[in-house]
């Protein structure tokens, strides 16, 4: 690889590691010129994965809205940036081990839902509640009392 310092068309790799669960390897990189070490990424190409909105748009995948309304949902919560992250790697996984080139947005809101009933309930009334855009107080009350009779984490903390 080229060296981002000097230009010199080639370099050796110092350390190798994988990241994103084995979806990336991080390496490291020393010029044998300049003697400068840098940082490269690389991550396989996916297809590209479609999602098809209420009103019938397509639009592409994009895992940042994924992990943006990931991080909404943990705000405040005692969960680290790299954990909140991976949950989003592990969701996109699933969603893309479907081998579907297409999927409705309400089968994402799904899948977000599953993974974060099994990790955090305020995380999952938090996105419940922007997901399901609750009409009344009622129906917010209803989801909450069906998570608490499926189980869960913290169901018997008090």
């Amino acid at each position: 690889m080229k060296c981002p310092f000097c230009s010199y068309g080639d370099s050796r790799v110092v350390d190798s590691r994988s990241i994103d669960n084995g979806a990336s390897i991080r390496r490291r990189r020393e010029c044998p010129k300049c003697g400068r070490r840098f940082t490269t990424y690389e991550k396989y190409e996916q297809v590209p994965l479609l999602v098809i909105k209420k009103d019938g748009r397509r639009e592409m995948f994009d895992n940042k809205k994924l992990l943006a309304g990931l991080l909404r949902a943990f705000e405040k919560r005692p969960f680290s940036y790299e954990q909140i992250q991976s949950l989003a790697s592990q969701i996109e996984g699933e969603l893309r081990a479907s081998g579907e080139n297409e999927i409705k947005s309400t089968q994402i809101g799904e899948t977000v839902m599953k993974y974060l009933e099994k990790i955090d309930q305020i995380a999952y009334v938090r996105f419940a509640s922007v997901y399901r855009q609750f009409a009344d107080v009622n129906s917010f009350m209803q989801e909450i009392q069906n998570m608490l009779k499926k189980g869960g984490p913290d169901t018997d903390k008090k």
